[in-house]
This record gives C-alpha cells, structure tokens and sequence, in this order.
C-alpha cells in the first residue's frame, strides 16, 4: 500500500473519484499532506497524500491472471486489471486459489467445449490461464488423492452468473466422474432442470433484481470409490419463510403466488383465484408484474420442468392447491368474537376464503376455524380451550401459511433428490454452494438481517481459509510468518448470535413478550450494545441501528422485526392439516412425537435459522473448500460494459478486498528473483555484474536500499506493504537522473547540430547574396544591350514601313490601270460572243423546220407503202387460215414444247429423288395436273380443230365476211395465249420446286455438317463411356473379390462342417479342378510339375493319411521356430517375409479349407511384439508385415465358392478386424502380379493369382490388424518420448531468460543462448534416432512418411494448445525462442530429405503462423485483413482473437495489434457464434491410422524373392529345397 514517503512529484497514482471509483493521474506537485494530480482525463485533482495509491507503470498491457503477482495488491490496482482482462474477454481471473467470475453477458462457446476440458484435465493449478474448470479439477484431484471431501462456493449478485458457473462445473465434473447418463439425461442435466421448479417456489423479486435466489442451495456431487459419479443431492438452507407473509413494497413474494394467478382459467375458477392485488400476502407491494417477464408463460414452464423432474399430474394439481390455499388464508380476517378477547372471522368475504383454504386443503371448515381462533392448552389437572384475540388469530394464520409454505418447498427438494438419485453409500462428495450474497439497500428488514448474518458466517470461514492458504505459501517458501495478524470478523459475529447478548437471542426474548414492540426491542439493542464498537445507534431515529460488516455499514429497520419472527409450532395445526383427506396435504404434516404434541410451543424464523446456518457451516468444514466469486459487470446487462462503482460494491461484498486485506497484512507483493533482478537490477548494477546467483542478487539490492522486514524465499521475494512502492520510487529516481543524462546530452547534440546546421545556413545565405548582386549586374548590363538592339530595330522597322507603303501605292495605281483595259476587252468579247450565239440559233431553227417538214413528208408516204404491203399480206393470211396446216404446226409446236417440259420436270425428279423423298407426292400431284392440262389441250385442239372446221363450212356455205373470220382467229389466238400462260405458270411453279430443291439440298449440306460434328463428338463420347466401362468393369470385379472375401469369411459362421481331407495337396488339387470343372488334361498343365506331382500323389494314395500330416506339422514347426528369430535383410528385403510367403506358396496353404498355419505366424508376431519400448523390434515387424501383406496383397484373390454363401450382413464394427474389413481394399485383376522376377521354368517362382479359402483370407485381415497396430504402437512410442521435451519447448527457460538481461555483462550469455535450443535439440536428437531405426529396418518410406506427418501434426497441435492457454507463453521473446527451435525442425526434414519427411513440415503451419505472429514488428499498423489474409490465412478469427489478446512485449515493451482490429474480431467471432458455428480454438490431435491397404500396394514397389536365400536352420533340411535359388 501507499505511503506519504513513496509519493514523489511525477509519480503515477490511483485516486478515488466518485463516478469512476478510480481514476489514475500524475502528481504535479505536494503540498504537505495535500497533493495536486493532473488526471489522464485532463481533470486537476486534489487529495490527500494518505488516500491515493501507486499506480504500476509497467503491469502487462493485459493484465495479469493471478492479482497475487501485481505489484501494488490495493482496490484500484485489483478494479484496473479486472478491467484491463474483461476488455480482452479474459473473464476469469485468480486471486491466490480464488476465482473471480465476471459476467461477459455474452456467449464464449469456445472455453467451454470438450477441447478445453481435456486441456484442463489434470492440470496443475496456475498453469494455464485462469478457468472455472481448473477449480472443479483442483477439488477433484484432491477429493481422489486425499479421500476428502471438497466443497466449491459460488457466490454473487443475481445476474453475475452463478448458475452458469454451477452448471459448468457439474459438466466438468461429469467429464471427470464418467457418469453418462441415468435414464438418458446426465447428473448436470438432472440437476439443472429442477431449476425452474426451485426459482418458482424459492425466488423473488428484490429491491436489486427481479429473480433473486431467496435460499442457499448446496449441490452434492456423490463419487464412488473409482472416482466415478454415484449420484448427486440438493440441499437448500435458510429459505426466507418471513417472505410469506410480510412484503416491503417495491418487492415482491414468490413467484408461485404470480405464476397461480396467471394459470389458465379453468384452473383460475378451480382454485377460485383473482387478480394479485385481491390478496393479501401480495398486495402489500405495489409490484405485481416484472417488465418482460410472462407469469403465464411462466407457469406452463414450471409445469414442464414438473413432469422432466417426475412430479406427476396427480401431485403438481396438490401442489397447486395448496399455494392457493396459502393465498385464501391470507385473505382470512379477524374480527373481536361475542366472548372477551375471543375473534371471529370479520365477514362473509372472511368466511368464503375460511371455507375455500378448508376445501383445498381437504379439511373440516369448523375444526379450521377452532385451529386459528383457539388454542388447547393442557395442564396436569385438565385440557383447557382458550380464545385468541384478532390480532393473536393472525399471527396464527401467519403462522400456519409461513409452515405450509415451507414444508410443500422441503417436499419438492425432497422430490428432486429422488428423481435424481442419491448414492447413500458414497464415501467422498464435491459440493457446490450457490446461495444468495451481502444485501445493503436503502431499507434493510429482519431478511437483509439474516443475509448478511449468512454473509458473516461464510466470510468468516472465508478469511480462515485464505488465512490457510498465504500460511501455506509461506511455509512452502520457507519464511518467516508467525508475526503476521489474522483478520478476524468473530466479533461481528458475536454481536449477532451469541448466547444470551446476542441480537437473535435478544429478538426471541422480545417476541416472547406479548406486549413487546419494535421501539422497547430497540431500546434494549441500545442499552446492550451502546459500547460494541461494531454496534451503532443513528441520531435521527429511535428504532434504527446500524452493524458494520465485513463489507460495510448497513442500516436496519427494525419495524417488522419481531412480527417476521414469530413462527409457532402449534399442535392444533398439525392435527388438522394432518386428518386432511388430501394425502399429499397430509404427507406434509406427519404424526408428531407425543412430548412434542402436548401444547403450542414458540419457535423463531431467527433462531430456525441460526440453526440451518450452524448446519450448513458444519458441512462446509467438513469439506476441503474452494471459492469461485461471481460478478455482475453492469446493471443493464449488456456486454462490453464494465460500472467500476457497481464491481467494487460486490468485490467487497463478495470478500475479496477482505482477502487482499488479508494478504496485506503479511506480504503483499511477491515476485519471482528473475522479475525482480530484471525489474529493480539497475538500483545496484555492481550485483548484476558480478554475476552472482539471482537470490543472493535479490537480497543485496534490498539491503543495499535498506529496506527492513522482507523476506527472501526459495524462488520468491516477499515485500511488506509499501516496500514495493519504495523500490519503485528509487528506481524511478535512479531512471530519472539516467533520463536527465541522456537529456543533456541529446540537448548538448541538439545545439551543436543546430550550431552546424547554423553556420551551414550562413554560408548558403551569403553565397546566395553574392550571387544574387552578380546577377543583378549582369541583368543591368543585358538591359543596356537589349536596349541598343530595340532601337536599331525600330529604326529599321520605320524605314521598312515608309517603304512598304511606297511600294504599296505603285501596286495600287498599276493593278487599276491595268483592271481597266482588262474591262474594256471583256466587254468586246461578251458581244462578239452573243452574236455569236444568235446566229447560230437562227440557222439551227431554219435547218429544223426544213427537217420537219421532210420528216413529214417521208412518214406519208411510207405509211402509204406499208398499208399496201399490209394489205397484201392480210389477204394471204386470210388464204392460209383457211387451211388447217396452220393449226397443226400450232398443235404440234405446243405439243413439243409440253413433252419438254414434261422431260424436264422427270428430270429434275430423277435427279431430286434421293434429296427430297418427302416431296414425291406433291411432285406427283403436279404430273397428274400436268398430264389434265395435256388432256385440256388435246380436248382444246380438238375442240379448235372442229370448231375450224365447222366454220370453214359456214364460210363456204355463207360466205362470211373476213371480220368474222378475223373473229375465230382472235378467239383461237386467246385461247393460245391462254394455254401459254398455263405453261408459263408451270415454268413459274417449276422454278419454285428448283428453289425449294436448292434449299432443301443446302439445309441436307448443313445437317450433313453438323452430323459430321456429333458423329466426333459420339464417337468421343463413346470412347469415354468405353472407359468408364472399363473403369466399371474392374471396379465390379474388385467388388466382386470384396464380396467373395466377405462371402468366405461368413462361410464359416455359417456351415464349418469338417470334410474329410484327401492325401495333402492332392485333394484339395482335385477338388479345385472338380470344383471348376477343368479337364484332366486342362488339370494336368494348370502347374508344370503337376504331371511329377500326381505321379508321386498316386504312388502315396495307399500311405497312411498320419505319415504325411506329421511331416507337415515338422515343417510348419521348423518354420515358426526359423522366423521367431531375428533373420535380418537381404538387400532391403526383409528375410523372413519373404521366407513365409513362399512357404505358405509351396503348401498351397492359401487353398485349403482348414490349417493351423496363420494362426501361429500371427501369434508369432503377436509375441514378438508385446514388449511396446522397444522400437527396434517393432519396426523390423514393421517391415515384414508390411512386405508380407504386399505379396498376399497382388496374390490372393476370393474364391469363387465364395460366392455360394449366404448373403447375410453383420456388423464388422464390433469385431478386432471390422475396422480392418472396411478399411480392406483389394486390388483390381489387371494389376500386374509378376513379383518374382526368377526363371520362368515354373515351381514357385512364377506367380500366379490364387484362389483363397477363408483361413487365407481370415489371415490376410489378421495381417493387416497387426500392421496398422504396429504403425501405431511406434509412432506412441515416438509421442511419448517426446511429450516431455513438447512441454519446455513451448516456454523459453526463465534462469535462461533472467541471464540474457543481463546482456554483455553476463559471462554466460553465450551458454544461456546455447541453453535456449537445448530442448528442442533434444526433439531433433529423437527423431533422428526414430528415423535411422526405421532405415535400419528398411520399413517402407511410405509408412515412414506417414509416421513423422502425424508426429509433427502431434507437435503443431501441442505447441499451438499450449501457446493459446498460457499468455506466459504468448511473448515477443518466448516467440523468437520457439521460431528458433522451429528453424532446428526445419533444418532436420531438409536432411530427412522429402523420401522420409514427406509434408512433415507443412503440419506445423498453425504453430508456425502464431510464432511469425508473435515476432512480426509493428503490430498496431497491420490491418485485419493483412493478418487473417496474409500474416495467418489458416488461422481462425477466435484463434488471431486469443493470441493478439494474449500477447505481450517482454523485450521491447511494444503493443499487440490496433483496437479497431480486436473489435473487427470480436464483431466476426459475434457472428460466428450467432451462426451457430463457433468452433474451438483449440485443436484436436488425429490419431487414426491414414493410409489403407490400397495405398500401401501402391506406394511400395515389386519384390524379386527368387535369389532369397533361406536362413541356416531349414537350409539343410530337405523339405525346405523349393526355397534355394534355381540357376536359370
């Protein structure tokens, strides 16, 4: 804390505001006990020196996670930080093992998913960042370590958040426990939804908030003795019963009453309820409602959370009826009865209610009547009724609803515990405590008595455990602490309960009285307690007393305080209710013991409740506890919004201040040596450079300042209070005097640079002047020139012009003369020419008119001439038309002229035909009108030919005049014309049909084109689809191999009847060339031995079937025996792989229904590889399993038996090799299966696909289990080696650190840097060892690959984890430690080169990005889109969020990136939690096996195993002689 010594002109300090709490500022001057502060506002302030604080100048821009390691632990250093984290979203922060919860109002999926809980999981305290889920798990590992109990307090305003925070640890703790389930809803589940049911009948509204918890709850969760949940409990204290009854306005009573009156209104008339304000125990509040909350909607709520809990229809309509029955007593009034101080019910209204509460409760109106105006009371001579006066009556009444209410509120808790299941067995139980907090309002009744009576209580045990907890860090550090003084609030609590001057006991003394009222109970405090220094009396008023708790002076009202009270246990009561016919009304009164039944016995809600008290604090002691502090940010419930006023009310109420109080009285600030020599090494710069150990440096640098009463510990250094501020204000003095130094000498610098610059400036200055002058001169003398040159030019200028107008004036005289000749001449020729022209005209019109008159002339007499000529030819024509010769050649002409184009048109159809078939048929029509115009024209000829003829007669007969035979010509001549119109119509249609032909011929071109085109496109197409055929066809045939291989395995299950076998392999030859019905011949050449082979098969039929079965099982022993040892590798072949294959090949083991083979290879491997450490074995099975599967892989194929099983489906998922089934892929047919490149004269070498039975198959699967089990076990292997190593790589070495600020005056600078790398080497050290064990082996690059791309994912996911959940981590130095451990994995995989590295170092990118982030310079100038785009493009927004809010500048003091670019975040992570896709920040380690069976035949190459020579253990032994290489 501050002292008057610390404070200095220019020292940063807090000061109380009224507005803000505090308000940081900067001492400009000091007047005495005065100080004068310039606040960072801009406000001038003043203060007194004792009330303001030292504000830390260099505290992260983040704050800190545990306030313990703050510099100054005061109030405004703790409100700043808390301030300073809730801005980044960091909500949760430590106080010592105390938790501070602030409301973000907002949701943050990403902290609490399954990611972050096995994070957490079994991580020690303060190593990761501060989380409710580090306390659940504290309390967990204790409760399983130690065998005790543990209890975890959750406390806070309404709002702040209990009940999430409840909720999370229940989640958490199940994710520990392993509870499941209990009828498909989990323990949190179970407890959660009771909620809704325990806020109805045990919330309400207050004077702060509007749901407001009116009990303590404290949920047990119950573990077994494996540490697994074994059920759970709640158990609910101290509930308000006062609240019944009595309700100061503005508040309200229990929500159940409201909820009832809301109900629909069949069930309103049921109970014969109204509105609110009719009842008495609700109208004495004007608060009837709360704003946005439904009462209806409410209730049909609660009936839901009924039914999950599992209260029945049956039991909620009890329920019901009961609350409506507390209304209608409330409604029950009494008035003075006939007999003295006797009362009866006042009115029919009175009456109606008494009737109505004796209805719902199913009880006798009379005997209810008798019950609250009566009292029995018996004495040893006789039973004695006495009457009860009106006011005695209500206080009866009051009594009965207040015991109804609370016993219906204990039978719902009891029936929760029931739903949920409680293990009464359970040795061990973490409790979780959420009960109501400190209440200080403007009127205080007996209820904020007894809350903060409760508050005492807890804060008391509080203080006595943080008390504990700085004993244990003390004594862990090895100080000395005896004289340290515990904070103790007994007296506050003595003042309260203690027997018999206590206040309770004190209030049941006045209650006890008849004739006591609030003012003589008031009084009798005053007398008591007029000397307790906690105790104070108001001046203004007789019946207020003030107490001064732990969180501050509360004023009480002590008006209702006896009345709130008064509860009586009164037999007449539980006989009634306890005869009511209501079993569930009767269940809540049972049968009372007989000692306790005799008469009416006083009882106070005060002392019920010290009792409740006194119990639940006997649980909490019984528990190892834990605190968690809940705090409400803001009233308006928004986020974003921090009221500091409002958040230092509930810190001192929720204790917290009290524990900084607490820790103020012994060491206050405590510091890490390697923080205090970097922070305060330059007070005593000697220490550093003598290079001395950082505890003994830390010890001289405080006695050199002589400070007195700290303490030096094992790795920390204590400071009392006020020692802290000392040694800042020495170092701010000692950093004031260097800041002066450098001052002068950047001002001397300055000067002198100003000087130079200076006499620079001059002597421009003068050389300018010079120059200046010089070019004046000479402009002087340009003048003078120019001058003499602009006279001579004028003059010359003037002598050119009197010239030019001289010139000009002959010019003008010359051209008019000359004009005027030219005029006279023109004017000659014009008339010359006219006459001209005129003579002309008059002989052209004389020589016309002769013309004309010639012209004439000659046209009269040629028409004369002609008109005889004509003449002449009419009468001839006349002669010929009389003969019908004319007429013919007319006929004959037209008749050609109609066969040619009949010609034609055949033609143009002939020719047409196969263009145009669809239009033969109109071609055809136009033939068949042609040939009907040929017949008019014959019918016409005819009919011209007789019509001639006729009148040739008539003129010979009548001698007709010519007219008329001009007349037969004219009409014979139309209808010539009219025939040749017909035949020019033709030629016209004729034309049209050619155009039509032409179109139809250039649209046949077209299509002809484009059929062309889709001719190659089909063709195209059809390539394709012959491929996809092909594709098709394989994949069919792999699916049919598939289904065969499933189809044996089934076969199995299905029939195993045992056949009897033939001699060895001859049978099953037999039965394969039967089975497929080869011929003898075809059986004969299927093996080019076969012939030897049946030949020596024959001469053995007569052997016994034993003989040869035991030379098999001698092999088949000698084999196990051979590949059990280590046979090393020919080339990169591995030995015994090979050694097993072409046995199995040679045996035809592969073929037979039933062999022992496999199963002992498999347990051969199996055996060899049960001892996992050792990584050399491993990887040698490794190499052979592999090889081996490869050859089975390209060998075997289904049987085509197979394919006779029954199609029967199963769940491959539940077996060992299920996985492997569907994992099993087999290759295509056409895969070239030429692995052995020996000689091709036959026996084993020449390879050919077999048909496998079940066994072969069954062992391929095996074989692929034990290599994906292998691959596993050495890349654990590989994880667990280097796991430790992961856990320092992440934070650079802090002694390693500590010696690097010392910078060139350490002599081990150059070891701390090699130190830095140390673990990292380390790493590169096992992977290299890893890598050449997997070369020695020869195991395939593929699966090495493989390996190191999960082991690197393994370290990207580690690192990256680790990096978001410690902001130690998130550093500019601890950055550049890991990129340089980063650069050794880099340079590692370039020498693994890509064949085993593979994309290893591409696995690291999240890592890598949040390191280059971490060491990139100027943050505050990047942009968002700068770092999500091009900085971090595969980070999330939640993940840049984390580490630009984490990080912190430890070597150059700089800032994280801009506030615009955290809001943008905040703003996109808002949406992504709206979206409903906000994903962890966290990543998830991937530890399936990746690549198939596919992939592996793939990625290796052919083997040759013909050159393979067989180890000497079966080389000599004949049975083995297929294995020796063959010459070729």
């Amino acid at each position: 804390m501050g002292t008057a010594v610390n404070i200095i002109v220019g020292s940063h300090v807090w000061v109380e505001d009224p507005e803000l709490a505090w308000t940081d500022g900067q001492v400009t001057k000091i007047n005495g006990q005065e100080v004068e502060i310039q606040g960072s506002n801009g406000k001038k302030m003043v203060a007194k020196l004792s009330k303001i604080y030292p504000k830390d100048t260099e505290a992260p821009a983040g704050g800190v996670d545990d306030m313990t390691k703050l510099s100054y632990l005061h109030e405004p250093g703790v409100l700043e930080n808390l301030k300073t984290r809730y801005e980044l979203n960091e909500i949760y922060t430590y106080t010592g093992n105390i938790l501070i919860a602030i409301n973000p109002f907002q949701r943050l999926p990403h902290i609490y998913d399954s990611h972050m809980m096995q994070q957490y999981k079994g991580a020690p305290f303060g190593e990761l960042s501060p989380h409710v889920f580090a306390v659940a798990d504290v309390a967990y590992r204790a409760m399983i370590n130690e065998g005790k109990s543990n209890s975890i307090l959750v406390s806070g305003e309404s709002g702040a958040g209990k009940t999430e925070t409840t909720k999370m640890l229940m989640r958490y703790l199940a994710f520990l426990g392993g509870r499941a389930a209990t009828e498909g809803r989990t323990v949190e589940q179970q407890v959660l939804e009771s909620n809704p049911v325990l806020e109805a009948f045990g919330n309400a509204k207050t004077v702060r908030n509007n749901n407001s918890s009116r009990f303590g709850k404290f949920v047990e969760i119950q573990f077994d003795k494996q540490g697994r949940i074994s059920g759970a409990a709640i158990r609910t204290y101290l509930l308000e019963r006062s609240r019944v009854c009595q309700v100061s306005d503005p508040e309200r009573n229990y929500h159940c009453f409201y909820l009832l009156c809301a109900a629909p209104q069949e069930e309103i008339e049921k109970y014969k309820l109204g509105n609110p304000k009719s009842f008495h125990y609700l109208n004495q509040s004007r608060c009837y409602e709360l704003v946005g909350v439904s009462d209806a909607h409410d209730y049909l709520a609660t009936r839901r959370a009924m039914d999950i809990v599992g209260i029945s229809a049956k039991e909620q309509e009890a329920i019901f009826r009961v609350v409506a029955a507390i209304l209608h007593l409330g409604n029950v009034v009494f008035a003075k009865g006939k007999e003295v101080d006797s009362s009866i019910p006042k009115d029919d209204q009175a009456k109606f209610h008494l009737k109505m509460v004796a209805e719902l409760l199913m009880c006798d109106a009379a005997a209810l009547e008798d019950a609250l105006c009566k009292r029995v009371m018996i004495t040893p001579e006789e039973v004695i009724k006495r009457s009860l006066d009106p006011q005695s009556a209500a206080i009866s009444r009051d009594g009965l609803a207040k015991t109804i209410y609370s016993r219906l509120f204990d039978w719902l808790v009891d029936k929760i515990n029931v739903s949920i299941g409680q293990d009464a067995n359970s040795k061990s139980l973490i409790g979780v405590l959420d009960i109501y907090g400190f209440e200080s309002f403007k009127h205080n009744s007996f209820e904020q008595f007894c809350i903060n009576f409760t508050n005492e209580k807890l804060q008391q045990h509080f203080n006595q455990h943080v008390f504990k907890m700085e004993q244990e860090e003390y004594t862990k550090e090895e100080i000395d602490w005896s004289y340290i003084e515990f904070v103790d609030n007994q007296d506050v609590l003595d003042l309260i309960e203690k027997k018999p001057g206590g206040i309770v006991a004190l209030l049941d003394e006045a209650c006890m009285f008849p004739k006591s009222t609030h003012e003589t109970f008031a009084n009798k405090l005053y007398q008591t307690f007029k000397a307790h220094k906690r105790f104070i009396k108001p001046k203004l008023s007789r019946t207020d007393f003030t107490i001064a708790h732990y969180a501050g002076e509360v004023l009480y009202q002590s008006d209702q305080f006896l009345d709130k009270n008064k509860d009586y246990v009164v037999p007449e009561h539980q006989d009634l209710l306890d005869a009511s016919k209501c079993t569930f009304v009767a269940g809540l009164f049972p049968p009372l013991r007989e000692e306790t039944a005799k008469s009416t016995k006083f009882s106070s809600i005060g002392s019920r409740f010290k009792l409740q008290l006194q119990s639940l604090m006997e649980t909490l002691n019984s528990t190892e506890p834990h605190y968690i502090r809940c705090v409400k940010p803001n009233n308006l419930l928004k986020p974003a919004v921090f009221e500091n006023v409002n958040i230092m009310q509930q810190l001192r109420c929720g204790g917290v201040l009290e524990a900084i109080r607490i820790s103020c009285a012994g060491y206050p600030t405590r510091k890490p040596f390697f923080e205090f020599t970097n922070r305060f090494g330059l007070l005593a710069p000697e220490v550093l450079d003598a290079n001395v150990d950082e505890k003994v440096a830390c010890k001289k640098i405080l006695e050199k300042k002589g400070l007195q009463g700290f303490q030096i510990g094992k790795t920390k250094v204590f400071l009392r209070a006020g020692q802290m501020a000392e040694l800042d204000a020495r170092r701010t003095e000692v950093l004031s005097g260097a800041a002066k130094t450098i001052q002068r000498r950047v001002r001397t610098h300055y000067a002198r640079k100003r000087f130079i610059a200076l006499r620079e400036a001059t002597i421009v200055m003068q050389s300018i002047c010079r120059g200046r002058l010089s070019c004046k001169r000479f402009d002087g003398m340009k003048r003078e020139a120019a001058a003499k040159k602009i006279q001579k030019h004028i003059r010359r200028y003037r002598a050119r012009t009197n010239y030019k107008k001289l010139h000009l004036s002959g010019l003008v005289l010359q051209t008019g003369l000359r004009a005027m000749a030219a005029r006279n001449q023109f004017r000659f020729r014009k008339q010359a020419k006219a006459a001209t022209i005129l003579q002309a005209v008059w002989r052209c019109h004389k020589a016309a008119s002769y013309f004309k008159r010639l012209k004439r002339g000659s046209v009269v007499a040629q028409c004369r001439m002609r008109a005889k000529i004509a003449r002449k030819e009419l009468r001839k024509l006349k002669m010929e038309a009389r003969e019908t010769g004319a007429l013919k050649e007319a006929k004959d002409k037209l008749t050609k002229q109609v066969e040619e184009l009949t010609w034609r048109l055949q033609l143009e159809k002939r020719l047409r035909t196969d263009l145009e078939e669809a239009k033969a048929q109109e071609i055809t029509k136009l033939q068949n009108s042609l040939q009907e115009m040929q017949n008019k024209v014959e019918e016409a000829n005819a009919k011209i030919v007789k019509e001639r003829e006729e009148a040739a007669k008539k003129a010979i007969e009548e001698a007709t005049p010519v007219v008329q035979e001009t007349q037969v010509v004219a009409e014979d001549t139309k209808k010539i014309d009219s025939l040749t119109a017909e035949v020019e119509s033709l030629k016209a249609s004729l034309d049209s049909e050619k155009q039509r032909a032409d179109d139809c011929e250039r649209k046949y071109n077209e299509a002809q084109t484009s059929g062309e085109e889709r001719r190659k496109k089909l063709e195209e197409t059809e390539k394709k689809v012959s491929q996809l055929q092909e594709n098709m066809t394989r994949l069919e045939e792999k699916l049919t191999n598939l289904e065969s291989e499933n189809q044996v395995l089934r076969q199995q299950a299905v029939s195993m009847a045992p056949n009897k076998f033939l001699s060895g392999r001859s049978r099953s030859i037999i039965q394969r060339a039967a089975e497929s019905g080869i011929p003898t011949d075809a059986k004969a050449a299927m093996d080019l031995h076969s012939a030897s082979i049946n030949h020596r098969e024959s001469e053995l039929e007569d052997k016994p079937q034993k003989s040869l079965n035991e030379k098999q099982q001698e092999n088949q022993e000698l084999l196990i025996r051979c590949i059990a040892q280590h046979l090393g590798f020919a080339g990169n072949r591995p030995i015994a792989a090979c050694i097993i294959y072409k046995c199995l090949l040679q045996w035809r083991s592969f073929e037979v229904e039933r062999t022992s083979i496999f199963d002992r290879i498999i347990q051969t491997i199996g055996n060899a590889i049960e001892t996992q450490d050792n990584n050399d074995i491993l990887a040698y099975w490794l190499s052979n399993a592999s090889t081996l599967l490869l050859l089975l892989q390209r060998t075997l194929k289904a049987s085509g038996a197979a394919g006779m099983a029954p199609q029967r489906r199963r769940s491959s998922s539940a077996t060992l090799f299920g996985r492997m089934t569907q994992s099993f892929r087999g290759s295509p047919q056409g895969v070239n299966l030429s692995l052995i490149n020996g000689g091709s004269s036959g026996g084993v070498d020449t390879l050919r696909q077999v048909e496998a039975k079940y066994p072969a198959l069954l062992f391929k699967q095996q074989l692929t289990a034990y290599v994906e089990k292998i691959y596993g076990m050495i890349r654990d292997n590989l994880k667990k080696e280097i796991s430790p190593l992961l856990g320092l790589c992440i934070q650079a070495p802090r002694t390693s650190r500590a010696s690097l600020v010392k910078g060139a005056r350490s002599v081990a600078n150059t070891e701390a840097q090699r130190a830095l790398i140390a673990h990292w080497q380390g790493i590169v050290k096992s992977l290299g060892n890893f890598l050449n064990t997997l070369k020695a082996n020869h195991v395939p690059p593929f699966l090495v690959r493989k390996v190191f791309t999960q082991i690197f994912s393994f370290i990207n996911v580690q690192l990256f984890n680790s990096l978001l959940l410690r902001r130690e981590c998130c550093s500019f130095s601890n950055g550049e430690y890991v990129k340089a451990g980063l650069a050794e994995l880099e340079h590692w995989c370039y020498k693994a080169t890509d064949e085993y590295a593979g994309s290893a170092w591409d696995e690291l990118k999240h890592i890598r990005q949040a390191i280059g982030f971490l060491v990139i310079h100027q943050k505050p100038k990047k942009t968002l889109d700068e770092i999500s785009h091009d900085l971090c493009p595969v980070l999330s927004i939640q993940q840049l969020y984390r580490i630009s809010t984490m990080y912190w500048d430890d070597k150059y003091g700089t800032h994280s990136v801009s506030s615009d670019v955290i809001s943008n975040m905040r703003v996109l992570m808002t949406e992504d939690s709206n979206n409903a896709v906000s994903n962890s920040f966290l990543l998830d380690d991937d530890s399936s096996i990746p690549f198939s069976v596919d992939d592996l035949s793939k990625s290796m190459e052919q083997i040759d195993i013909s050159d393979i020579e067989p180890p000497p253990l079966i080389r000599e032994n004949s049975g083995f002689s297929f294995l020796l290489p063959r010459a070729d």
